[in-house]
This record gives C-alpha cells, structure tokens and sequence, in this order.
C-alpha cells in the first residue's frame, strides 16, 4: 500500500472513504486490473487466500499482524436471547371516497412525504459521472417525473450497463416485519425490472437500520423487538433465494433510539433494500413517463384489498387491513415475460405500483409525459367487492403499469402466464381520467397534480 508516513496500525485502522476489498481468481487479475485502469480507478494487490488459517499482515520485513480465524470466529461466545413475536390481529378494513372528493384526494396524496417530488435535493447533488448516465433520478418531458431506478454506462464504449434501485417501506413494520422485508425486496428489484434491468442477474444489499433488539430494563420490549428482527431476516432469506438476488453486501445498525424528558423513542424497523442489476444494451433502457396519445396501458398483476400501512390508509387517518403480501414465484414469471417484451421493443412507458398505489402510479406517469390518460377501474383484475378508492389506493405488491403501441398490444399481452390487463389508453387530453361501476368517476388535470407533487419541497 502506498501511504507514506503512517503507521502500521494506522493504515489498518484507518477509515478512509470510497474504499473496498475485493476477492480476484488468480487467472483473471491482469484482466481485472486492466480494466481498473481503463475506468480511472486505482487498484493494489495486497495478498492472497491461504489454507493456514492465521491472517498474516506484513509491513516491510516485519509481521504487523498474526490472527487466528479459529479465534476470530469463535474467539467471543454468543449471546443467548430470547424472542417472543405477538402477530397483530388483522381487522377488516373497507373505505371509500364520494366522487366529488376524489380529485382533491389524489392532490393530497401526491404531496405526501412518501411520495411528492424530492427534486429540491436531488437537484443539489451531482447524479452525471463521466457522461454515463442513460436514465437519471428524474425523467420525462420537463425532467421532473420520478425515475424508478438508474441506467449507467460505466464503460462508454460498451452497450452494457448497469441498473441501480431501491426499496423501503417501513410502514409495513406495524403490521410484520416479514412482510415488510418482503415488499422492500421485491420493490427492489420491481424497479430495476421496470427500466430494463434483467431479473436474473441481480445482486442485492441489505441496509438494516433498527431499534435496540436486546430486552433490557431501558428495552422492556426487547423480545418483540428481537422477534421482529428474526423475521425480518427469515423473509430476506427467503425472498433473496426464491428471486435468485445474493446478497453481496450490507449494513447493520441496531441501536436506534432516543431517550429524553422522560420518553424513550425508536424508530421502526427498517430495511433499506438495493438491488444492482445489469441490462445488455442501456439504448433499449424504459422511462415511466408516457410517451404517445393512444398507446394502451396494461396493469401487470392483480390487486387485492391490501391497505395496511398505506398511504391513502395514513392520509385519511385509517387503521386495520391486511398487509401487502409478496408472492414471489407469480412475480418473478411475470418480471421475466416483461423483461423479454422490453427487450423486443414493445413497451414504451413502465412504472411500478407501490406508495399511493394506481392512482399514484398513473399520475405521476402523466406528469413525465405531460400526458393525458383514460382509466377504467372496471377492467381490473382486482379481489371482489373492493371500492373504487380500494382498487385506486391499494399497494399489492409485484405490480406494474406499462404503455404499449397498439398494434403491438395484443402480442404484449399474450406475452404473459399471469394477471395482465388492458386498462386504459393514453390521451393528449392533459388531464387524467377514471371511471368505475361503469360511470365517470373524476378527472384531474395535469399541470395541477404536477404542481400538488411538486409543492411539499418547492423551497
């Protein structure tokens, strides 16, 4: 290592950033270093792998360090703890929304923190390196639609690129924290899927950020908490080998609370799941904005009464309802039937379902396209008896909203095994438009809901 003047200890416990260790077969190492240096990126051969279980460190002539992995990984006896996990009851939740109040609605739910523009800080960060960027944070007409997830190039003479995603939903936890690592994951890669990204090859990292899960007298409910985090982990555990995403890294924090003025407050438990996918060629990458009047649009997968947690359930104050489930082997068909059709050009808009559900979905794909859009909730395939605000609101899981060319629609649709439904079309209308039970239900115009989205941090 070239860090002249420091110590031996002090360059193996430095901190310094935008660093990391990577494991190279011996026979690809010149390969992998010339492509180090084709991407301005320095690299060091610090060792190698040994069977004589001792890490060795050496600095010059002299042994810096001589550590025995015996030691290391069985050196310190692990804590014994006790979990105890208490399901919440699920109560029947059925809500609607009279027609008159259902544009005002959508406007409020755009603003929401979950969910309204988060351009006043991206804006202020650099997302362009080298020139590689194929989608970017924000998309559309007027750059100001939400992207799903990022399309780079990191070698600029390649067709090859790389896709970069997220999923979080926290709210869930109130409900089971299974499901609530469910939904992260399968959010995850849903967006990586939706720009593109190929559902079989993906790797994942795994963002932990907890309350103390150690009961304790400062931690009386430390079991349950414990219990949340096991479940937690049997669900990325699961969901991880059923979508074929190998964790590669991750981040654990596990004492977040506060304490003061005689209150103690943790944060719920949350997981920060991130997917990195790869797509063969970056110039076939998909936007979520609408790109063309009388494109159809498909809604891929099927809705059910699931508004636990949701957005629409915490604007209106509502509680109860059943969580949002993650049927994995249904969604990864349907991720791989989507995947070919894009590679095969016949999708020219996709957006996923998740915060705020279609209505949400559908809006802020107007907004990047500064489009308008005909909806008919009738042609959803959705769970029997569900309200018109149920089927706009709910957040399933493993949907997707695509614009297809219509004469490419009937192929699309024959493209997939599972819940695929013509919907809708889009319009030059600039507003967007839903009917339900075979009337007019509302429309809203798009330049108002662009601004309603805008408006939370338009400082």
């Amino acid at each position: 290592l070239k860090y002249d003047g420091l110590l031996p200890w002090e360059i193996l416990l430095s901190e310094a950033q935008e660093r990391m260790t990577l494991a190279v077969p011996q026979e690809k190492l010149e390969e992998f270093k010339a492509l180090a240096r084709h991407m301005d990126v320095e690299v060091t051969v610090l060792g190698k792998f040994t069977d004589s279980g001792v890490f060795k460190v050496r600095h010059g002539d002299k042994t810096a360090a001589a550590l025995s992995m015996d030691f290391m990984h069985h050196g310190l006896p692990k804590m014994k703890l006790q979990a105890a996990w208490a399901p919440v009851t699920e109560k029947p939740l059925k809500a609607d929304v009279p027609a008159d109040r259902q544009e005002d609605l959508l406007k409020r739910m755009l603003g929401r923190l979950n969910i309204c523009s988060k351009e006043y800080m991206i804006r202020q960060y650099d997302h362009e390196v080298k020139g590689g960027s194929v989608v970017k944070p924000l998309c559309g007409v007027r750059q100001d639609g939400p992207s799903d997830a990022a399309v780079l190039r990191p070698v600029l003479g390649e067709d090859a690129g790389i896709v970069l995603s997220h999923g979080i939903c926290p709210k869930f936890s109130d409900y089971d924290t299974y499901w609530m690592m469910a939904n992260a994951l399968d959010e995850a890669v849903r967006n990586a899927v939706a720009v593109g990204g190929d559902p079989d090859r993906m790797a994942g990292c795994d963002n932990f950020c907890w309350c103390d899960p150690v009961e304790s007298e400062k931690t009386p409910d430390g079991k349950y908490k414990l219990a949340q985090l096991v479940r937690a982990c049997k669900s990325l555990a699961e969901f991880c080998e059923a979508y074929g995403v190998p964790c590669v890294s991750g981040k654990d924090s596990m004492k977040n609370d506060y304490s003061g003025g005689g209150k103690k407050i943790s944060i719920p438990p949350t997981v920060l799941f991130s997917a990195l996918g790869y797509i063969a060629d970056a110039s076939k990458a998909v936007t979520q904005d609408f790109k063309k009047p009388g494109d159809v649009i498909f809604l891929l997968g099927r809705t059910a009464n699931e508004l636990a947690g949701s957005e629409f359930a915490s604007e209106l104050g509502l509680s109860g309802g059943r969580v949002p489930r993650v049927d994995a082997q249904s969604a990864l068909a349907r991720y791989r039937e989507l995947h070919a059709a894009m590679e095969d050009g016949m999708v020219d808009a996709c957006h996923d379902l998740s915060d705020g559900g279609l209505a949400v979905a559908a809006a802020e794909m107007c907004i990047g396209g500064r489009t308008g859009a005909k909806i008919d909730l009738d042609f959803l395939d959705a769970e029997p008896g569900m309200t018109a605000a149920e089927r706009l609101y709910s957040e399933s899981a493993s949907r997707l909203l695509c614009s297809v060319p219509p004469e490419k629609a009937d192929e699309f649709a024959s493209r997939f095994s599972g819940s695929v439904r013509r919907i809708g079309i889009v319009t030059d209308s600039g507003s967007l438009a839903f009917k339900a039970d075979g009337s007019e239900l509302f429309s809203a115009d798009v330049e108002k809901m662009a601004s309603a989205f805008k408006k939370t941090f338009n400082w």
